[in-house]
């Protein structure tokens, strides 16, 4: 099992207590199953959903005469949102790697991609870098987070994972996709044939509570990156960031955007495969 944070073990034993008398059959206990599964799923995403409120706060509430432009604000507040996670124990130190690790190879590909036209940011403040201002890249570290945090949440276990190194090469093919496609060919299609070959024996072993639940790691691939299609349709219509088509007034993302977040998601496994090794269920262990 993957250590908890103190915070997140106290709050762990705190759970216990009030679900020790719990049945283990049944319509209730299906019931507090499901609630666990959410309020997991709810606490692994606190990073993300903590920026997605900051961003839309700023798009209802924020006063259009503030010395401090909109982006420099939004940046300020991921930085606080980020040391809030530090100072309280929701993150570890080991996971902090990852996180930075994904903001910047995120960064990278923003400035890419904001620099030929891919999408476009609000040209104000000074905490950027070129046309991409900084909170940027918190938003691929938000990915990053909840990643590393459902799968010590979760306890995850893994049957047949794919070899780390062919999930590697994969992953450095994916990322140089992102920038290669836009004067060569857009290999996107032959890499998610990829991803489909490598994954598709994978069964994910979950601990919510009582129960372990086992998925198809590419099913869960998948909803991940639907969840952040939808956010992302949030974020652009807070003003945080626009696609070409969105300037002239906001539309929802196109659903080929679909295709993109879920190879960069798979970018995201493999950095955090590095730092937690993917390894077998505690039954097959135990066996």
């Amino acid at each position: 099992m993957q250590r908890a944070t103190s915070l997140e073990n106290r709050l762990d034993a705190w759970a216990h207590r009030i679900l020790r008398d719990a049945p283990e059959r049944g319509p209730r206990a299906v019931f507090i199953e499901c609630a666990v599964f959410v309020v997991k799923q709810a606490w692994a995403c606190i990073f993300g959903a903590s920026l997605l409120v900051v961003i839309v706060a700023a798009r209802l509430w924020y006063p259009s005469d503030a010395a401090v432009a909109p982006n420099d604000a939004l940046t300020i507040a991921a930085v606080l949102v980020q040391l809030a996670m530090l100072v309280f124990r929701l993150e570890s130190g080991r996971e902090l790697w990852v996180i930075v690790l994904f903001h910047i190879t995120g960064t990278v590909m923003e400035l890419f991609k904001t620099d030929v036209g891919s999408w476009a940011y609000a040209a104000d403040g000074i905490l950027r870098i070129g046309g991409v201002p900084l909170f940027s890249g918190f938003m691929y570290a938000a990915v990053g987070s909840y990643m590393v945090r459902v799968y010590r949440l979760f306890d995850l276990g893994f049957t047949r994972y794919p070899r780390r190194w062919v999930t590697a090469v994969l992953a450095v093919a994916i990322y140089l996709n992102f920038f290669a496609h836009h004067w060569w060919w857009d290999a996107r299609w032959v890499l998610l044939a990829g991803v489909v070959l490598v994954w598709l024996p994978t069964i994910m072993h979950a601990r919510v509570w009582r129960r372990t639940i086992r998925l198809p790691l590419l099913a869960v691939f998948g909803g991940v990156a639907v969840f952040i299609y939808l956010a992302e349709n949030i974020a652009t219509w807070a003003g945080a960031w626009a696609y070409p088509d969105q300037v002239e007034g906001w539309q929802p993302v196109s659903l080929s955007k679909l295709s993109s977040w879920f190879l960069l998601m798979i970018i995201s496994v493999v950095l955090v495969a590095w730092v937690y090794p993917p390894r077998a269920p505690a039954r097959v262990l135990q066996g």
